[in-house]
């Protein structure tokens, strides 16, 4: 078994040297970070005719980018019902549709660059982990059938074979829309995309400090320094010093995934027949998808913990009984890869993004990275040349998380919250 992400073990390595670049001079846009947010805006604000160079701790994709589970739905972290709640109709439905908007700008990334992904889009199941919420589903269906022109089908048990090869759940609910793509592919694909855009990539190059000058920037990296106008910062859950206004604003909670050996062409029919990605409706979740080899992909929220290999493989093991329970079948089947990263949660999980001191930023996906990701790359690209309602989420408050440091002493706390609200939904 691998302790690495199955998506950069599987994808092509680039030819290009980005950890030996001359880190000196001046730029117009210095970018933090080589995920989605960082390498979909850098390439954008390049075609928009800017000089941009990216900085990137490890290499591209090594974060959040690059250890989801491949998926881009159209719904959002606190789901559209709560989210009317309490923002209100119109700006909730605002929202909503832009997560759908995000899904077809990766469809159009991926044509217009050529990237070799596996992009399809086999909608989405959600799947009722207690009966009373399926009860939900059905007030969410109508909400978005009736109002939003969303088409949403509630799946009842006695019918939710047709969907999943597991008994275990009360019901689900799908829609159409939602994507699975091959993300280590993708985000290598996007790296490529802006660097043919005349993006300069500084791999293995941390930002160490910042310094304020004037209207714009100083950045000291490990490699040497480098004067910028604007910058961005598109580090997500692992943000660190020095943006340590950003860092104490995002809980770094852990998400784990596990991905099986190779499956029979008909055992992938048997577990998840119309391929749709899947989630099940905890807040402590799980979430599984089959991956282009045939491999059954199971990821969720095992742990309340940080990404490291004791961590690693101690939820890998939990993940693995976690797997078996929803599918039996799959009782003897290896384990190939066992991986983990770091999910950014905001203190409402909503997006934040604007501009603090001079330092624009985008983060706070709440697991919908993949997507919205793509989406504020492009969106803050705009933002920062002067179009102010590119940013959906420029009023959003983002609030500090109270007693929030710097190491995330709260995890274990959190993680006996949810699992209370689990056990009395």
């Amino acid at each position: 078994m691998k302790f690495t992400s199955y998506w950069l073990d599987t994808a092509p390595k680039g030819s290009i040297e980005r950890s030996q670049t001359t880190v000196e001079g001046r730029t117009d846009v210095a970018v933090v970070g080589g995920g989605l947010t960082g390498v979909v805006a850098a390439l954008h604000l390049a075609r928009q005719g800017a000089k941009v160079h990216l900085f990137e701790q490890h290499t591209v994709g090594f974060g959040a980018s690059g250890r989801n589970g491949g998926m881009a739905t159209t719904g959002m972290s606190i789901g559209i019902r709560d989210a009317v709640e309490k923002l209100g109709f119109e700006r909730a439905a605002s929202l909503y549709r832009t997560y759908g908007q995000a899904v077809d700008l990766i469809e159009k990334l991926v044509t217009d660059e050529g990237i070799d992904c596996d992009f399809a889009r086999p909608g989405k199941l959600i799947l009722a982990s207690k009966a009373a919420h399926l009860h939900g589903f059905e007030k969410t269906a109508d909400l978005l059938n009736t109002r939003l022109g969303v088409e949403t089908q509630v799946v009842p048990r006695t019918e939710l074979r047709r969907e999943i090869g597991s008994d275990v759940f009360h019901g689900g609910m799908t829609e159409s829309k939602s994507a699975s793509l091959h993300v280590g592919k993708y985000i290598r694909g996007l790296g490529e995309a802006a660097e043919r855009a005349g993006v300069t990539i500084h791999e293995d190059a941390p930002v160490l400090k910042l310094t304020r000058l004037g209207s714009g920037h100083e950045l000291e990296t490990s490699r040497g320094r480098m004067q910028a106008d604007q910058v961005l910062l598109a580090t997500g859950a692992y943000t660190r010093r020095p943006f340590r206004w950003h860092q104490v604003r995002i809980a770094p909670v852990g998400s784990f995934i596990i991905a099986t050996e190779p499956l029979d062409e008909s055992v992938c029919d048997d577990l998840l027949p119309t391929r749709r990605v899947a989630s099940d409706s905890k807040n402590l979740l799980n979430y599984f998808r089959i991956t282009p080899d045939n491999r059954l992909l199971f990821g969720g929220r095992a742990r309340f913990a940080m990404s490291n290999p004791q961590s690693d493989e101690k939820s890998g093991k939990l993940l693995r009984d976690a797997m078996v329970h929803t599918f039996p079948q799959l009782s003897d089947t290896r384990i190939d890869y066992c991986w983990g990263g770091v999910v950014d949660m905001t203190l409402d999980r909503m997006v934040k993004a604007g501009q603090h001191d001079g330092v624009y930023y985008s983060m706070g996906y709440a697991g919908h990275g993949v997507q919205m990701a793509t989406y504020m790359g492009r969106a803050m690209a705009e933002y920062m040349s002067g179009v102010p309602e590119a940013n959906i989420w420029r009023d959003f408050e983002f609030r500090r998380i109270p007693g929030h440091f710097g190491p995330p002493w709260f995890l274990p706390i959190a993680g006996t919250y949810y699992k209370f609200k689990d056990h009395v939904s």
